[in-house]
C-alpha cells in the first residue's frame, strides 16, 4: 500500500469504512508527518497528539465517536483534519494568531463548525495557523513561525487559512476546513498548489455569512483534489433525517441531496438539476474569461506573466473539453474599493478589545483596522453597505450571463516571507489587494468560487518543482455542482506534480 498521506481523502475514507485501516493507524501516520515537517512548514499553531489519539481510539471502539456514521455517504469517520486557530475547540487554547490572546484559558464549548465536523467523525490533530484575527491575506504572526508554502519555504502560504492549506499541501492532513472573508480559503489554496472552495453565501449552516458584517465570511474546504474538496464540503452540510440540510437561519443557498457534490466532482458532469442549463448529452458550458477586478480603479493591479500562464493553461484545458470561452471585461466600479475598505474596517472595529495595553500588543495592521473602524461614522458605514449591495447585484448579473467565469487565482506568485510592509498599514493593505485582486468581490457578491492549480513555474534552487499558480472559477449563486465539475475537468487535464514537495 502507498504511504497513507499519498492516498486521497476519498480513498482513505473507503479503506477505513472497509476495515482495511483503523482510525488509530491513520492518526499515527499523520501525526508523524506533523512532527517531522511542521517545524519547517509552520502549518500548526497547536498540535494535540494525545487528544487525537484518544479520539481515534474512541472511534475505533464504537465506530461512532459523536454521531458520525462509519459508512454513511459523506461521512468522515476516522479521517484526520485540523481546526483553524480562529475557532474554539473545548479544552484547547485558541490563539487567534495573536500574542494579545496568549495565555487565555480554553473555551468550555466548541464552535458550531467544530461540532459539525466532529459529528461527521473527524479526528482533529490540532489548530492550523492563522494570521492575527484572520485579517491579513498572509500568515506571518509576529510571535509565531510563518506558514510557508511547501513548494518554496522562502515564500508564504497566504492567508488567512494559511496553516490549513500548508498542512494539506505538505501531506500533514488529507484536507482541512477554513474560513473565507475576502479570499482566505482560495488565496492560501492557490499559494500552496491545492484546491480551495468558497461556497455560496448561506449554503453552509456554520459560517453561512449571516452573522458577518456585509455577509462576507463563509467557511469552506481545502484539499489536494477536487473530489476531496467535495467530500469535505458534504460533511460541512449537516443533514436532517429527511435528507435536507439543517439550517438554523432563514438565509440559505440551494443545496442538493447527500452525495451530489462528490458525484459532480467525480463524474465531472455539468448537469444542474435545478436549472437544467446543460444536459448530460452535451455537457458543455459558456465560460467568461477575465483579468479585470473591482480594485482596478483604486490600486495599480498587474497580472504577472506567471499568473497569465496559469490562466492560459486553465483556459486551454476547458477549451479541450468543448466549452466555449469568451473574453469579458467587468464593469468599472470606482465606488467598490472605498466602500469595501470602510466595511472591512467596520468589521474590525467590533473586535472585543478595549483595554489600551492589550490593543497596543496587536500588530500595526490590526491596530490600524480597528482604530480606523472605530472612527467611521455610522452613516458612512451604512452607505458603504448600501454601495456594496448595489455592487453585488451588478456582479451577479455580469457573472450570470455565463455558466461560469474564470480569472487568475492570484495576480502574483506566492509572496516571499516578509514581503508585506510590517510598519505601514496603508501600504500593507495595498500590497494585499495587488496580490489578491480577484477574491474579495466574490465575498461581497456572495458568489461561489473555486481555485485549482493549473501551472508550475520553472524550477529554482528554492522551488525545485516550481511554484504553483492556478485559476479561480466563479459560479452563479448556488452553482457549486458546476464549479466542482469544471474544476475536476481542469484537474484531469492538468495534473499536479506526482511527488509531494517535502
Amino acid at each position: 500500500m502507498d504511504a497513507l498521506h499519498e492516498r486521497t481523502a476519498v480513498e482513505l475514507r473507503d479503506l477505513l469504512a472497509a476495515g482495511d485501516l483503523t482510525p488509530a493507524e491513520v492518526t499515527e501516520h499523520f501525526l508523524d508527518r506533523v512532527e517531522r515537517l511542521d517545524p519547517t512548514v509552520g502549518a500548526f499553531a497547536t498540535v494535540t497528539p494525545e487528544l487525537a489519539r484518544e479520539r481515534a481510539a474512541a472511534l475505533g471502539r464504537d465506530g461512532d465517536g459523536t454521531g458520525g456514521a462509519r459508512s454513511a455517504s459523506g461521512g468522515l469517520w476516522g479521517l484526520p483534519t485540523g481546526d483553524k486557530d480562529l475557532w474554539n475547540r473545548a479544552g484547547v487554547p485558541t490563539g487567534f494568531g495573536s500574542r494579545a490572546f496568549a495565555g487565555l484559558p480554553p473555551a468550555a464549548e466548541s464552535d458550531e463548525i467544530v461540532r459539525i465536523l466532529d459529528a461527521a467523525g473527524v479526528v482533529s490533530l490540532g489548530k492550523t495557523a492563522a494570521p492575527e484575527l484572520g485579517f491579513p491575506a498572509y500568515t506571518e504572526p509576529v510571535d509565531a513561525p510563518p506558514a510557508r508554502t511547501p513548494w518554496d519555504l522562502t515564500r508564504g502560504a497566504g492567508g488567512s487559512s494559511g496553516g490549513a492549506a500548508a498542512a494539506v499541501a505538505a501531506g500533514m492532513l488529507p484536507f482541512a476546513p477554513g474560513s473565507d472573508g475576502g479570499g482566505s480559503v482560495r488565496i492560501p489554496a492557490a499559494a500552496c498548489g491545492v484546491v480551495g472552495l468558497k461556497p455560496t453565501r448561506g449554503l453552509l449552516p456554520a459560517g453561512s455569512g449571516v452573522d458577518s458584517l456585509g455577509g462576507l465570511v463563509v467557511n469552506g474546504p481545502i484539499a489536494r483534489t477536487v473530489a476531496d474538496t467535495a467530500l469535505l464540503l458534504e460533511a460541512m452540510l449537516p443533514r436532517l433525517a429527511g435528507g435536507g440540510v439543517a439550517h438554523p437561519f432563514s438565509l440559505r443557498a440551494p443545496s442538493y441531496e447527500a452525495g451530489a457534490y462528490l458525484a459532480a466532482a467525480q463524474r465531472a458532469t455539468l448537469l444542474d438539476p435545478r436549472t437544467g442549463w446543460s444536459g448530460p448529452e452535451s455537457g458543455t458550458a459558456r465560460i467568461g474569461v477575465t483579468t479585470t477586478s473591482a480594485w482596478d480603479e483604486f490600486y495599480a493591479i498587474t497580472v504577472s506573466p506567471e499568473a497569465r500562464a496559469a490562466l492560459d493553461a486553465g483556459v486551454g484545458a476547458l477549451t479541450g473539453f468543448g466549452h466555449t470561452l469568451d473574453e469579458m471585461v467587468l464593469a468599472e466600479a470606482p465606488e467598490y474599493a472605498p466602500a469595501f475598505r470602510t466595511l472591512w474596517m467596520g468589521g474590525a472595529s467590533a473586535v472585543p478589545i478595549d483595554d489600551p495595553e492589550t490593543l497596543g500588543r496587536l500588530e500595526p495592521l490590526t491596530q490600524w483596522l480597528i482604530r480606523s473602524g472605530r472612527e467611521v461614522p455610522a452613516r458612512q458605514l451604512a452607505e458603504a453597505v448600501r454601495t456594496l449591495n448595489g455592487y453585488e447585484r451588478s456582479l451577479v448579473a455580469q457573472i450570470s450571463v455565463y455558466d461560469a467565469v474564470v480569472t487568475p487565482a492570484l495576480a502574483l506568485t506566492p509572496r516571499p516571507i516578509g514581503w508585506y510592509d510590517a510598519q505601514d498599514p496603508e501600504r500593507n493593505f495595498e500590497q494585499q489587494c495587488q496580490y489578491t485582486p480577484f477574491t474579495s468581490m466574490l465575498n461581497v457578491a456572495g458568489l461561489p468560487a473555486i481555485t485549482v492549480p493549473t501551472h508550475w513555474t520553472a524550477p529554482t534552487a528554492e522551488a525545485p518543482a516550481g511554484l504553483p499558480m492556478g485559476v479561480q472559477i466563479i459560479g452563479r449563486p448556488g452553482g457549486e455542482l458546476t464549479l466542482l465539475a469544471l474544476a475536476a475537468q481542469v484537474e484531469a487535464a492538468l495534473p499536479r506534480p506526482a511527488a509531494f514537495p517535502l
